[in-house]
């Protein structure tokens, strides 16, 4: 029975390990797609650190993306960028991939 429990534990350690990983690869690439939408405006540096911040408070809105890509989509509307849906989704997408390295890389 102690295999049992201790494999039990094993999977339930790796679970939270996995969770905590995919959060913190979708806050450090919310981030990054803060920083891109950021300079798209024209923002200063202290605007960027605050749109990088409010683009990942966004995610916390509902579960899934679509929160992220809702404001990155009428931000960059509002500041007459022209840049579509399409434009921010792949953007999300490559920035992902971005985060992942960093943060498996330690960077």
């Amino acid at each position: 029975m102690t295999n049992f429990n201790d494999r039990e534990r094993g999977e339930e350690a790796k679970f939270a390990f996995d969770e905590e990983t995919a959060f913190k690869i979708a806050a450090r690439r919310n981030r990054l797609v803060g920083e891109w939408a950021a300079a798209l405006m024209g923002l200063t540096e202290e605007e960027t650190d605050a749109y990088k911040k409010a683009v990942v408070q966004a995610d916390f809105e509902e579960a899934g993306d679509e929160d992220v890509v809702r404001k990155l989509l009428g931000d960059l509307t509002a500041a007459g960028c022209d840049v579509s849906e399409a434009d921010i989704r792949a953007k999300h997408e490559e920035k992902t991939v971005e985060a992942r390295r960093q943060l498996m890389g330690g960077a």
